[in-house]
């Protein structure tokens, strides 16, 4: 977590948390959704305005993280942002020499590969759950015909209990 953060804790540690207004998507893209948006339909059917800005989207990486009930949110300042998740935590990017990176740029050892009735591939990593961009397929494709993957089959509506995450967080579900 940033310093500047932290900082802004100490000095207003009771600012209320933010439910609503951060989403990402199945592809690692980040979505602001204000009122209006939220109004419009739920997240990911409406997904709000995409997040291009480099130093937002840094600052939303280094200060993401999940609390104790598994609800993931961004610590913007004082501010806990929780975030809606149309899938997992954390959207894969294969990389050619065989690293697993998130969409915010940590690397991720694989533990185990899921494969859903839908055909989504996911990975269970040190880091949690996470899925696999559509784009890096092919890249997915190789692991498991060298054998370093063998994809288990999984229900997809079993992910966030089996691995504790929480795709709409709500105040009355925060812990």
């Amino acid at each position: 977590m940033d310093a500047i953060v932290e900082a802004a804790l100490k000095k207003w540690p009771n600012v209320p948390h933010c439910y609503g207004w951060l989403a990402l998507d199945a592809r690692g893209d980040w979505y602001m959704r204000d009122e209006r948006i939220q109004h419009a339909g739920p997240f990911p059917m409406v997904k709000g305005s995409r997040i291009t800005h480099d130093k937002l989207l840094a600052f939303i990486a280094r200060n993401y993280a999940q609390d104790e009930a598994g609800c993931w949110f961004f610590q913007n300042g004082p501010q806990r942002v929780y975030v809606e998740l149309e899938s997992t935590p954390w959207i894969w990017r294969l990389q050619p020499d065989g690293r697993v990176l998130s969409h915010t740029g940590r690397e991720a050892a694989v533990q185990a590969a899921l494969l859903d009735e839908g055909g989504r591939l996911y990975l269970a990593t040190d880091l949690g759950l996470g899925l696999v961009h559509t784009a890096d397929m092919a890249l997915a494709a190789e692991a498991v015909e060298a054998g370093r993957w063998d994809p288990r089959d999984v229900q997809a509506e079993n992910l966030p209990a089996r691995f504790g995450y929480q795709r709409a967080p709500q105040p009355d579900r925060k812990a």
